[in-house]
């Protein structure tokens, strides 16, 4: 056990992961050596910053909990904290089930971990961050909370409205960025595209993007998590024209029947959906679209996958995620529809699903080969050089596979590749 040293341990989404950052530089700046993600957790302090969305991401968090707990009672570590989505949903009842940890905080309220210890909120770190990502690249959060009340989701349960940041604090984080060398920002949220509707009723995502495109020094920027519903097209003009914001956004559409987008209370249409589809390729040529689906929803008939299935041949989606149902507490499917569907029915759509999409992503990779493309280099490994081009977020989308050669690439750099093979999910390339 090291004396000091505090161990962060992120499960979930981004959006965590930038919350851990702002509390590790917290616990620096008084005076502690934090590690993240360690697979040796060796400090006298261990935070865990759960997850709580769905029944897999909850489970993960509690066997980490008491994984830890194990490790307080034999007395290798000697504090343990909670934060995060899943304690914030369900304080009291982790605390009368796992009381060897010392304190359980939510998802907002974590920086009061520093108080409770004897230490300060330090000012100067406002805005700040110890980035757990490769130096170059960093996430940008800049909303909390979600409107949407999706039927089957719980995140408005835990983390309430929509919070837009005020855009000078997200600039300004953007330039400390830029000054600590980070050449990409992902945007994230949970609903991108309301940006700014709280604080004055409108829209003002394309306004945003674009005011952070002209920071100098900024690279690349790549848009996670917009919603379908009412999109504000003028940020498809914003991509178009400015050739710093990849032509790539992440927009989860769930499914494309309308009895079943009706249940889910989503509040578009199939025809409306096909429709956005055209108009953002048409918009913005060669741009990648991801998204994600879900299968089993209470009420799915084959007749609905089936034309699930047909959408997605015809999309033709550069990147798709799938899962199936989980029924959540307190949510409005979980307490309005019984969740009849087989789990054995839902994994083999699941899986017909994911097959399809992976010959599409094969087609899709293949059409790359022969072509010159910048490639930003994440990381070495082995005896290739790992990087990505614009249409690839870090970690979910394809990588750009080099051979160490004679020529030596420098991680965080950019450099003019040519694809010369594909596969189902990677790309492999030449600098030239």
């Amino acid at each position: 056990m090291k004396k000091n040293r505090v161990d962060i341990i992120t499960m979930g989404c981004s959006k965590n992961l930038v919350d851990s950052e702002i509390l590790m530089k917290q616990f620096e700046a008084n005076g502690y050596h934090c590690v993240h993600d360690s697979k040796n957790p060796q400090g006298e302090i261990v935070v865990i910053n759960t997850c709580g969305f769905i029944q897999d991401a909850k489970q993960e968090s509690i066997n980490a909990i008491l994984e830890f707990a194990q490790a307080k009672e034999a007395g290798k570590i000697n504090r343990l904290y909670v934060m995060g989505c899943l304690s914030q949903r369900y304080q009291k009842e982790l605390e009368e089930e796992i009381p060897q940890v010392d304190k359980f905080y939510g998802k907002f309220n974590y920086k009061q971990l520093l108080t409770d210890l004897g230490k300060a909120e330090v000012e100067w770190c406002a805005g700040k961050r110890h980035l757990t990502t490769p130096r170059h690249y960093a996430y940008l959060k800049i909303s909390e909370g979600c409107d949407r009340r999706c039927a089957y989701c719980s995140i408005p349960i835990i983390t309430g409205k929509h919070v837009s940041r005020p855009k000078e604090d997200i600039l300004e984080e953007v330039r400390y960025l830029v000054s600590e060398g980070v050449k990409e920002l992902q945007i994230i949220a949970q609903e991108l595209t309301y940006y700014g509707v709280d604080i004055d009723g409108k829209r003002h995502i394309a306004d945003l993007i674009r005011d952070i495109s002209e920071i100098k020094g900024v690279k690349w920027i790549r848009l996670h998590y917009a919603y379908p519903t009412q999109f504000p097209m003028e940020l498809l003009d914003v991509m178009r024209e400015k050739s710093n914001v990849c032509k790539y956004i992440d927009i989860a559409l769930q499914h494309i029947s309308n009895p079943i987008l009706e249940k889910m209370h989503r509040h578009v249409t199939k025809e409306e959906t096909i429709q956005l589809i055209q108009q953002i390729r048409e918009r913005v040529p060669g741009i990648h679209l991801r998204t994600t689906f879900m299968v089993g929803f209470p009420g799915e008939t084959e007749e609905d996958f089936e034309e699930l299935m047909d959408f997605v041949r015809w999309a033709r989606f550069e990147r798709m995620g799938a899962f199936a149902y989980s029924e959540e507490e307190d949510t409005y499917s979980a307490l309005h529809y019984p969740d009849e569907i087989p789990e054995d029915v839902k994994q083999r759509r699941l899986g017909k699903l994911m097959a399809l999409q992976q010959e599409i992503s094969a087609e899709v990779e293949a059409e790359k080969v022969g072509k010159v493309m910048p490639v930003i280099i994440d990381r070495k490994e082995g005896d290739s050089y790992i990087g990505r081009t614009e249409y690839c977020s870090p970690e979910v989308d394809p990588e750009v596979l080099i051979k160490v050669e004679n020529k030596r690439l420098r991680v965080g750099e950019f450099y003019q590749v040519r694809i010369t093979d594909s596969e189902e999910f990677d790309i492999y390339g030449e600098v030239i």
